[in-house]
């Protein structure tokens, strides 16, 4: 099982976590984790600097494409075609210049509430406008997806695994956002993120794989940066599985593969080909975890609750009975120093919410109870 590193070992690192605020303030926000680096992917970069591997991404990859590919089909059962494939720098880079070639000005595309802050600004930033069908209780809203659709929206921004609530839509429901879709001719770009981060008995369901109709209208944002906690290195990728959405990838601009980070790539490849059994035991790290908050809150702080996720390593703190107001995030940072994600930026469904990540050491999950307790 993977061990956090200690907060002295943290508190040098200069990465957003751990200089937005000061050493007094527990930084528990933003989605970095606090483990060491898998061995695989440490050594495959001491490689690369040791040679001096520091310059442009090559046109013809570096095996990061195949070291994907290999990775879903063994998980999931999905072979994604490395030739309808296509780097960018991040996945929120592959969202917005997607968009920007399935959208004209103005056009709207659905997201679902609450949901990951920056769709909120990647959609207009691709020029088009933000169509909010909130979840429901059971997952996805699918008769409000085919209303938005049929009322002018032109398609949808998914998040699956879904930030922050951590839902894994089930194959069934994918299917019929498939067909809901295909019916108004519109399309999906699916941010999938935090797949590989799926909690264990938990399956996860690649968007592409669902229909013939999905693969026909679908793209996906994939990356090892959040398995793997390389969001530094800037490495994400387009994935295509029609002739049309194929299309889409390879008119995007030369540059766009050139912006991708070389030793993301490199990371990347090694994650997915050699990390495996670290990712394993990272899953497993974080779902204990999980089961140490549940237990933490229940016994001492009970009007905190929130829904276990089936991925990743967001816990979706429901704070509104505590009577800190709509942002209890702020609170927390002002009068706990602990600094949580305001629920008020994933869209009005998010007030009274907080987000917690739980990619850290068990103490530092007691540590952060201690201080709500305190405020």
């Amino acid at each position: 099982m993977t061990t956090a590193e200690p907060l002295s070992v943290l508190r040098t690192r200069t990465s957003e976590k751990w200089t937005t605020y000061g050493p007094r303030v527990l930084p528990m926000f933003v989605a970095e984790m606090d483990y060491p680096l898998a061995p695989a992917v440490r050594d495959a970069l001491a490689l690369a600097l040791e040679r001096g591997d520091t310059g442009y991404v090559s046109p013809t990859g570096t095996g990061a494409a195949e070291a994907f590919a290999s990775y879903a089909e063994d998980v999931w059962g999905w072979s994604p075609s490395v030739h309808r494939m296509s780097p960018g720098t991040d996945v929120s880079v592959v969202i917005v210049e997607s968009l920007r070639r399935l959208v004209t000005a103005g056009q709207g595309v659905i997201v679902t509430p609450p949901v990951y802050p920056p769709f909120f600004d990647l959609v207009p930033e691709a020029g088009g406008t933000v169509v909010q069908v909130p979840l429901t209780a059971a997952g996805l809203d699918l008769a409000g997806i085919d209303r938005a659709l049929a009322a002018g929206a032109r398609g949808v921004l998914l998040c699956n695994p879904h930030n922050p609530l951590g839902l894994v839509f089930g194959a069934g429901e994918l299917a019929e956002l498939s067909r809901i879709v295909a019916r108004h001719d519109g399309f999906v770009v699916s941010d999938e993120i935090h797949a590989p981060l799926t909690h264990h008995g938990q399956r996860f369901t690649p968007y592409l794989t669902v229909s013939d109709e999905a693969r026909a209208h679908g793209l996906a944002a994939v990356s090892g940066s959040k398995a793997f906690n390389l969001a530094g290195l800037k490495c994400a990728f387009f994935v295509a599985e029609s002739e049309r959405m194929t299309s889409v990838v390879r008119s995007l601009p030369e540059e766009t593969l050139f912006r991708t980070g070389l030793l993301g790539m490199i990371a990347t490849q090694a994650g997915f080909t050699s990390g495996r059994d670290w990712l394993h035991g990272t899953v497993t790290a974080i779902e204990q975890n999980f089961t140490l908050l549940e237990n933490q809150l229940r016994s001492r702080l009970p009007a905190v609750t929130f829904a276990r996720p089936a991925a990743s390593y967001l816990a979706w703190l429901d704070m509104s009975a505590l009577g800190w107001g709509d942002d209890p995030a702020r609170t927390a940072l002002e009068r706990g120093d602990l600094a949580l994600s305001p629920g008020r930026l994933y869209g009005s469904q998010g007030l009274g919410h907080a987000r917690m990540n739980l990619a850290c050491a068990p103490e530092t999950v007691i540590e952060a109870v201690d201080r709500l307790c305190r405020v």
